[in-house]
């Protein structure tokens, strides 16, 4: 959400009308706010370009990350340290930001996924910094974003059981003081695992 000086306000509530929200904004009084700023900042970041083979390799390591550089030279018919240079450099440019396991959540106990809409009481830069705080420290949080439209924050969380998310909704969320309701939905079924980011 954008405010100017003169008080209007302009709710971006996707990308396009973001920035058509940004330019106008721009256009009234030259400030925007700091979400709107750093998606502007993003887009006019310089992009690095990545060759047929980079991104080939990007979506090898997303299926696999375990794959050895044996394996990904034979499937993309360079050498093991053609590979390897790739792969290091990929790394150093910040394509490839590390490599995690996937374990499920099932298995582990946490029968509910679900997903917290946080709506904040008042705007400011300490209550961000309290709530960021707060939600980094959570392992029940494994996911958490800033939005635009009605709500300030979209929290992904996976608990035991119905009755430990209400904790989480009742003892930690609603007593924090920068947070004015929420609202959660419950995942019934993912129809879709967390899959690899699009290459192509």
């Amino acid at each position: 959400m954008c405010v100017s000086k003169n008080a209007a306000v302009f709710d971006c509530e996707d990308t396009a009308k973001t920035m058509r929200s940004v330019r106008k904004v721009q256009r009234m009084d030259g400030q925007i706010c700091a979400n709107c700023a750093n998606i502007t900042k993003k887009s006019k970041k310089r992009r690095i370009m990545l060759d047929p083979t980079d991104r080939a390799l990007l979506a090898a390591l997303q299926n696999d990350a375990h794959s050895s550089a044996g394996q990904l030279s034979e499937m993309l018919h360079l050498s093991a340290s053609q590979i390897s240079r790739r792969r290091q450099r990929l790394e150093t440019e910040g394509f490839i930001q590390g490599y995690t396991a996937k374990v499920d959540a099932t298995r582990m106990g946490l029968s509910v996924q679900g997903f917290v809409q946080v709506h904040l009481a008042t705007h400011g830069p300490d209550n961000s910094t309290s709530f960021a705080r707060m939600v980094d420290l959570r392992p029940e949080i494994t996911s958490a974003w800033t939005m635009t439209g009605d709500a300030d924050y979209l929290l992904r969380v996976y608990c035991a059981d119905l009755a430990a998310l209400n904790t989480l909704i009742h003892d930690v969320l609603l007593p924090h003081p920068a947070v004015a309701r929420v609202q959660s939905q419950i995942v019934m079924d993912q129809l879709k695992r967390d899959g690899p980011l699009p290459t192509g």
